[in-house]
């Protein structure tokens, strides 16, 4: 990003022209209230989102800092630390981790590599202010951005309001332009975007203090941006969701675009009156942003848009997440950070694994299936491709017989992963659903088979080819009379790739 510096506050008139960056902020919950209470307060106040980005900003760091409005956010609301993607889906550059948090999609769809948004599909996949613009033309959306392409470029000409703020100004007036609208205005959904961070990162490392330095700096702005929400006249009958987001983290030395988990970093903080004080969630991705602020504008997320995020408001609980609490150190797994719990071989209640086809000895943490997080598992082995696993969410089974063979073993690795018994209706149909990500090298094969009522598994899909992260439906024909059906996910091979599961579902079609 270009270098800038600070200037005075510019006036308090903004000229309109275009945006930057995209974050959500909503109003904090009353104090002592739950939030079913809170929700039923917020049916009927009006719905209003603000979303703060904060280029370069790591969770972390913020935790360090002198930062006293953010963390009485975090106090207020939800925080969720997440990671990105790295190449080749993408580099972690701001083009595409911006895009991916105000279109709601990830770089596979967006089509973002770089700063320079080449072949990127907005017109498929827009912002999040255009589909409010589109659904609700009377909605008022406001954008405004200390990097000009977020403004010029990504959120498009439908949004009311898009304000590139000269460079000379920056962040100072990013702050003040937004203050003013919220003020003297009446929006409905913003978007601020704000650049220091991640100029002090890229100057100083995220490990200097001017780093620290930055991030006070910009949490006083993101205090004057929330003071101007709740001082607003009408604050007692509107319903804020406000969202804090970063588009990528930074190293310490500084700098980004790499594969380390500290590149990789962003989060969200947010509040409003659906999301619990003090809380902290694991199951949280850069999408949801957008997903969340439609939802609580009320407009219906359409499954045609393709969206990748889901709402944080509404959590889908997975039974792979409830593992969190027990996962373990490393014990083989040198490159992993010592005192990052993130794997076990014990499965959730319902679930079973069948290790009596596996060969011996290999690596620990691999040997059969495995319940993992992203970030243990790519930090495993870094640039083979795991980065990639952007749809699995929290706790995830992975089967991995590459990294199983970094030690001494015998045989072959033949696993397979066991579901609970799922209700089905005999005679009908069921849909089985879950989330995949296959990196395949023969003899490696994946094979999903399904069993009713304890009788023989039969193979519904097989995969003997590189997959990319999705979500898979399969539409199973339940024989006569069949009650339940059992899943099977077996891995076969040996020094080979992995099998990514998470999120499987059978439910009616």
């Amino acid at each position: 990003m270009p270098v800038r510096t600070s200037a005075p506050l510019p006036p308090e008139d903004p000229v309109p022209h275009l945006s930057r960056r995209s974050l959500l902020l909503s109003a904090a919950v009353a104090a002592g209230a739950g939030p079913l209470a809170a929700v039923a307060r917020a049916a009927d106040r009006t719905p209003k989102v603000l979303v703060i980005g904060l280029d370069g900003a790591l969770l972390s760091r913020i935790k360090d800092a002198d930062a006293p409005h953010l963390k009485a956010l975090m106090a207020a609301g939800l925080t969720a630390p997440s990671s990105i993607y790295a190449d080749p889906l993408a580099p972690t550059l701001s083009g595409p981790g911006w895009s991916t948090i105000i279109t709601g999609v990830w770089p596979d769809k967006h089509n973002v590599k770089d700063n320079a948004f080449t072949g990127a599909r907005f017109t498929r996949y827009p912002d999040f202010l255009t589909r409010a613009e589109t659904a609700k033309p009377a909605l008022s959306t406001y954008a405004v951005a200390s990097w000009a392409p977020l403004t010029d470029t990504v959120f498009s000409t439908k949004v009311d309001t898009r304000v590139s703020t000269p460079s000379a100004e920056y962040d100072t007036g990013t702050t003040s332009r937004a203050v003013a609208r919220l003020r003297d205005g009446d929006p409905d959904a913003l978007f601020v975007h704000l650049d220091n961070i991640d100029h002090a990162g890229h100057t100083y490392g995220a490990a200097s203090p001017q780093y620290l330095d930055a991030l006070h700096g910009a949490d006083a702005q993101v205090g004057q941006i929330v003071a101007a929400v709740r001082a607003r006249p009408a604050y007692a009958a509107e319903d804020w969701l406000i969202m804090v987001t970063a588009d990528h983290g930074h190293t310490d030395a500084g700098g980004h675009g790499g594969s380390t988990l500290q590149e990789r970093q962003t989060f969200l903080i947010a509040t409003g009156s659906a999301l619990a004080p003090g809380s902290v969630r694991h199951d949280v991705k850069m999408p949801d942003v957008a997903a969340s602020a439609l939802a609580h504008l009320g407009i219906p997320l359409d499954p045609g848009w393709g969206l990748d995020g889901r709402p944080v408001q509404q959590p889908v609980p997975d039974d792979f997440d409830a593992l969190r609490a027990s996962l373990a150190t490393r014990v083989d797994e040198t490159g992993i950070p010592a005192a990052l719990a993130g794997f076990t071989h014990t499965p959730p209640p319902g679930w079973s694994v069948d290790n009596s086809a596996m060969g011996g000895g290999g690596v620990t943490e691999w040997r059969g299936w495995s319940f993992t997080t992203d970030e243990f598992w790519t930090q495993a082995q870094r640039d083979q491709n795991r980065e990639s696993n952007i749809r699995a969410r929290n706790v995830f089974a992975v089967a991995d017989g590459d990294e199983w063979a970094d030690k001494p073993y015998t045989g072959t690795f033949d696993s397979t992963l066991v579901s609970p018994a799922y209700p089905v209706t005999g005679g009908g149909t069921a849909v089985l659903t879950y989330t995949t990500y296959y990196r395949h090298e023969s003899p490696q094969k994946g094979e999903v088979l399904v069993s009713y009522d304890g009788g023989t598994p039969v193979s519904v899909r097989t995969y003997t080819a590189d997959v990319p992260s999705r979500t898979e439906t399969v539409t199973l024909q339940v024989p006569a009379g069949a009650t339940s059906a059992r899943v099977r996910f077996r891995y076969t091979g040996g020094n080979n790739w992995y099998w990514v599961i998470d999120g499987v579902r059978i439910g009616t079609a």
